[in-house]
């Protein structure tokens, strides 16, 4: 099929049309049932906006994106569609505008196919929390494909689609990357809008994408970068790609995340290995000592859960969504409503951030946390003042098996080496470094000084050229 945006555009230039691209792919989807990767196909939408393209390019007037096949996670909102963040409470319910990054991305005349399974608003790091039931690992259906964006990631992976739109609050877009062999991306918090995303963590939330190509990302965040007038914390700093990179790289290793006793010993030993292959080819390394990486977990779900408490308090059971139909009376609407239509793991969370903001908690879990975000930032920031990036493992092990960690701190902690740059707003992106001897893959993760993205792709290509 078609792994990249080249790939659709080399079919294009040989006759193919996007309408013929779309039934190919729709095809692909139907077959493909069983990964429970999408919650809908947009067949009807999809195969009108093919036509569209058609004519454009007979035209000459085709965008960037013409004939790009793109999924959508499906807590990203597109106009006369519907979408739910995989929870029942939003049932039914259809958007009445669509997201920014979405918009740019469809003024260049890509496709949208459908929306994708995720973990319900979000919350999760294996697809198993959505209502619509889990997303299975194209490499192996028995495994989970990390989350919560695992339905963006396994699409990708399988070519169900050309690229897809994720979200990363805690790593929701590299940690399944890194368990599909596929490229994801966190970029800068406030490089895009979040206009249209449905809100878990406002100050952690960002759009990623998923693809199979490192130019592909590129690409899409070329396109969807940018100051956004219905999103104050957009950022209005231009999307400038340099080429004055030196062609050596100082790259910073965090010796805790190497030397972390639940990293698989399989994926430390090819870490090491690349750092020696990096050395010998004369790149930098740099040791970075980070004495904070067991207090980054414990401060992301305090300040995520506090704000997910907030956000998620508009899904009432009274403005819109599902409403119980045996409640009786204003308390009763809320407290049925919310008890049936949220998940067992959103209604931990909502609870667990509703504690840490109350009377007498509030100064001794939350502002604490704030204070260690602080400290986070600023430690992080040193340790690139040195170095053009930091190098760390993108997950600790490969996928599980579904079912298999039924302990919610242990799920907690497969995001150990993720929260990091959501914390910090840093940008990160993994990269597929390898398939482990159980069969299934992994990622390497790269991060940068912020609004450094291009910084990021110059280093990922320098990493693959010795991996």
């Amino acid at each position: 099929m078609y792994r990249s945006i080249s790939a659709i555009q080399d079919a294009l230039h040989a006759g193919k049309s996007a309408l013929e691209l779309v039934e190919e792919h729709l095809a692909l989807i139907a077959a493909n049932q069983d990964l429970n990767a999408f919650l809908e196909v947009f067949s009807d939408s999809a195969r009108q906006q093919a036509k569209a393209v058609d004519l454009k390019i007979k035209n000459g007037t085709a965008g960037k994106l013409a004939g790009v096949i793109v999924g959508i996670k499906d807590n990203i909102c597109y106009k006369g569609h519907k979408v739910s963040a995989a929870s029942k409470i939003l049932n039914g319910f259809e958007s009445i505008f669509t997201s920014t990054v979405l918009q740019r991305i469809l003024d260049e005349d890509a496709i949208v196919i459908g929306r994708l399974n995720c973990d319900e608003f979000a919350m999760g790091s294996s697809n198993e929390n959505s209502a619509f039931g889990p997303v299975k690992n194209n490499w192996n259906p028995k495994y989970v494909p990390g989350g919560s964006s695992g339905g963006s990631a396994v699409a990708v992976a399988a070519q169900l689609c050309t690229v897809s739109l994720g979200s990363d609050t805690g790593g929701s877009v590299r940690q399944p990357a890194s368990w599909t062999g596929t490229y994801g991306i966190k970029p800068t918090y406030g490089r895009l809008s979040r206009y249209g995303l449905i809100a878990y963590a406002s100050s952690f939330d960002q759009i990623g994408f998923f693809t199979n190509e490192i130019k592909d990302t590129e690409l899409l965040l070329q396109i969807t970068a940018g100051l956004d007038a219905y999103d104050a914390t957009s950022s209005s700093k231009p999307y400038d790609i340099r080429t004055n990179f030196s062609e050596k790289l100082k790259i910073g290793v965090i010796t805790e995340c190497i030397e972390h006793p639940g990293l698989d010993a399989e994926i430390k030993a090819k870490l090491n290995a690349t750092l020696e292959g990096l050395k010998n080819a004369g790149h930098q390394i740099i040791e970075k000592s980070f004495p904070y990486l067991d207090y980054m977990v414990p401060t992301y779900y305090v300040l995520t859960t506090a704000e997910a408490s907030s956000n998620l308090a508009r899904f009432d059971g009274v403005h819109y969504g599902y409403r119980s139909t045996e409640a009786q009376g204003v308390e009763q609407t809320y407290v049925k409503s919310r008890s049936e239509g949220f998940g067992p793991e959103v209604q931990r969370r909502i609870m667990t951030g509703t504690f840490v903001l109350s009377h007498g908690y509030y100064d001794a879990y939350y502002t604490k946390a704030m204070q260690v975000r602080r400290m986070l930032k600023d430690h992080t920031n040193a340790m690139l003042q040195d170095c053009d990036v930091l190098l760390m493992p993108t997950t600790p092990t490969t996928a599980f098996e579904m079912n298999s960690v039924k302990d919610p701190i242990q799920m907690y902690l497969q995001d150990i080496f993720t929260v990091h740059a959501n914390l910090t707003g840093n940008p990160a992106l993994s990269i597929p470094f390898g398939v482990h001897s159980n069969g299934l893959p992994y990622g390497i993760q790269l991060m940068a000084r912020d609004f450094e993205e291009d910084l990021l792709f110059y280093s990922a290509t320098k990493l693959q050229d010795i991996t």
